[in-house]
C-alpha cells in the first residue's frame, strides 16, 4: 500500500480505526468515512487522512465517497452496527431490522456498487476487504438482526468474489468473534483483527475465522446438510 489510496468505512472507532492505523503505518494515503463526524475528525487528524462523513446506508453518500477517493486501490467495507433489539426475531422492531440491514448489508452493497465499476475500469490490481463476523458463519440464538445481517454480508462477499475471479480485483473477508470495540466491552484487540484482515490481502486468503470456532462452523454446515436441527454453537464443542 506504499503511496496507494485506501478507503475505510466505519473508521471512527474499533476495527475501522485499527485498519486505518495499520494502513497508515504501511504508507497508504487514507480516505476515511464514518457517521460520527467528531470521531472521524479525530482519527483523520491523527493519521493525516482525508475525512469524508458518510452514512453507508445511503447510496448517494457512498457514491460521493467513491468520487472523493478517486484512484483507490483498497476499499475496506467495514462499517456496521449491532442494533438496539437483541432478542429473538419476533422481538426485534421493524425499524431495527431495517436499520441494521441498511447499514450492515446495504453498506457493503452500496460500497460494491460505487467502487467496483471504477476498479474494473482502472484495470489495475486492487482489493476489497469486507468486515463480516463469526455471527455470519455460525447462527447464535438471540442477537436480534445482527447475525442475520452478517449472514447476508457473507453471501454478498462470496458472490462478489466469484464474479470478480479472474479480474485484477481481489475480495476477502474477516470474520471475528467478540472484538473490544464500541459494540462490545470485551474481546480481541481491534489491532489484532486489523492485522489479520490485511494479511488476507498479502497471502490470498478469502476469509479468516477464529481458530477455536472453525470446527463449530464446519459442524453446523454438516448438521444442516444432513437435515439435523440446529444447536447453539460453543467453541470447541463441534461434533
Amino acid at each position: 500500500m506504499e503511496g496507494g489510496t485506501a478507503v475505510v468505512t466505519g473508521a471512527g472507532s474499533g476495527i475501522g480505526r485499527a485498519l486505518a492505523q495499520e494502513l497508515a503505518e504501511r504508507g497508504a494515503h487514507l480516505v476515511l468515512a464514518d457517521t460520527d463526524s467528531s470521531a472521524l475528525r479525530d482519527v483523520s487528524k491523527s493519521l493525516g487522512a482525508r475525512a469524508v462523513p458518510t452514512d453507508v446506508a445511503v447510496p448517494e453518500a457512498v457514491e460521493a465517497l467513491a468520487q472523493a477517493a478517486d484512484g483507490a486501490r483498497l476499499v475496506c467495507l467495514n462499517a456496521g452496527i449491532v442494533g438496539r433489539d437483541l432478542g429473538a426475531p419476533w422481538e426485534v422492531t421493524a425499524d431495527d431490522w431495517d436499520r441494521v440491514f441498511a447499514v450492515n448489508v446495504g453498506g457493503v452493497v452500496n460500497g460494491l456498487r460505487a467502487f467496483v465499476p471504477r476498479l474494473l475500469a482502472a484495470d489495475q490490481p486492487a482489493h476489497i476487504l469486507i468486515t463480516g463476523s463469526l455471527a455470519g458463519a455460525a447462527t447464535f440464538p438471540g442477537g436480534g438482526a445482527y447475525g442475520p445481517s452478517k449472514h447476508a454480508v457473507h453471501a454478498v462477499a462470496e458472490h462478489a468474489a466469484m464474479v470478480l475471479a479472474g479480474t485484477p480485483i481481489g475480495v476477502s473477508m474477516i470474520c471475528p468473534a467478540l472484538v473490544s470495540t464500541g459494540m462490545s466491552g470485551e474481546g480481541t484487540d481491534p489491532s489484532t483483527v486489523a492485522a489479520q484482515a490485511l494479511a488476507t490481502i498479502d497471502d490470498g486468503t478469502f476469509a479468516v475465522l477464529p481458530a477455536e470456532w472453525r470446527e463449530v462452523v464446519v459442524s453446523a454446515a454438516t448438521r444442516l446438510a444432513s437435515g439435523q436441527h440446529p444447536e447453539p454453537p460453543h467453541p470447541g464443542a463441534a461434533r
